[in-house]
């Protein structure tokens, strides 16, 4: 592996891993509130922090602003605790916001869930926070409400509790090895969950740990071109990712370029996340110095404004 293959890899490795840690973190029935800020004005500040405290979405329309790692939103959507077959976890985050067409694919694809796999439906995890922008702990993305993880484990069939929303675990699917998904709980009805939402046309990816791809490649049957928008990525070993195209007319939205229309499935695609340097990294001689926390004058622009716009009612 050449030094900047293993540059990237020991940072995505310490930035992900951490996010896939704390995807499984237990919320708080009772969260506090963050404490005012002493002086919300300092350009030093993180974004991180200015966005967190905003429960809130803005008022107006639907706006999207920047990209997936840097961004907001104006005018998010917030999809309901309980649908007839989603229920939403981990409340305590206040993530549960997004998109509109984001908020209507999540309620497509429960349906769905519940027709074609025979689940009960879909646990929803974090969209994006009340106006998007960087969060406390977690993610680098899901900043402008296209972003939506998904629980792997099959919605129950029954209301879960608060506390049970706040301390249930996701179920890992991937095998001790790393090599392979774990029979015991990965199912015919994950591949059909994945299809349709891979099937979604404004969904441009879907990440998923890269023996979960393997799985997929092995196991979906009959049209097989969804498989392009699935993508092998670290710390998705719970849940699933989806990724929405920018929205027709978002100006302001930055997107990613699509990808190649192949399967993805070839030996040479997927060797290098079953490569020992990948599944068996040695730490590095010196910790990587963590990355300045994004301040609000690095964000586009108009993310201020969202900032600051009056609340939409609750």
């Amino acid at each position: 592996m050449n030094r900047r293959c293993s540059t990237l890899l020991l940072l995505s490795l310490a930035l992900l891993a951490a996010g896939g840690a704390l995807a499984q973190d237990k919320g708080s029935i009772n969260p506090r509130p963050l404490p005012p800020l002493a002086n919300p004005n300092d350009p030093d500040l993180p974004a991180k922090e200015l966005f967190a405290r905003k429960l809130l979405p803005s008022k107006g329309p639907a706006h999207v602003i920047g990209s997936y790692t840097k961004g907001c939103i104006g005018g998010a959507v917030q999809i309901p605790v309980n649908g007839d077959h989603w229920q939403v976890m981990r409340l305590s985050r206040n993530r549960s916001y997004g998109h509109p067409d984001m908020i209507a694919l999540i309620k497509r694809l429960a349906a769905k869930a519940h027709k074609d796999a025979g689940w009960p439906g879909i646990l929803v995890g974090d969209i994006a926070q009340p106006r998007g922008g960087p969060a406390l702990s977690g993610h680098a993305s899901h900043q402008i409400g296209l972003d939506a993880d998904i629980w792997l484990t099959p919605m129950p069939d029954r209301r879960l509790s608060r506390e049970e929303r706040e301390d249930m675990s996701a179920v890992m699917m991937v095998r001790q090895d790393r090599l392979d998904v774990d029979p015991k709980v990965f199912t015919p009805g994950h591949v059909l969950v994945l299809r349709d939402a891979a099937r979604e046309p404004a969904v441009q990816r879907i990440f998923v740990n890269a023996a979960i791809k393997k799985a997929l490649c092995r196991e979906a049957k009959g049209d097989r071109a969804w498989l392009s928008k699935i993508r092998p990525w670290w710390g998705h070993d719970y849940h699933f990712h989806i990724r929405m195209r920018c929205p027709p007319g978002a100006g302001e939205c930055e997107g990613q370029p699509s990808q190649a229309d192949d399967e993805g499935c070839k030996p040479a695609d997927l060797a290098y996340w079953f490569s020992d340097a990948v599944l068996h990294p040695k730490p590095p001689p010196e910790p990587p110095k963590p990355k300045p926390p994004m301040t609000l004058a690095q964000m586009p622009s108009a993310c201020r404004a969202v900032l600051h716009a009056g609340d939409a009612k609750p």
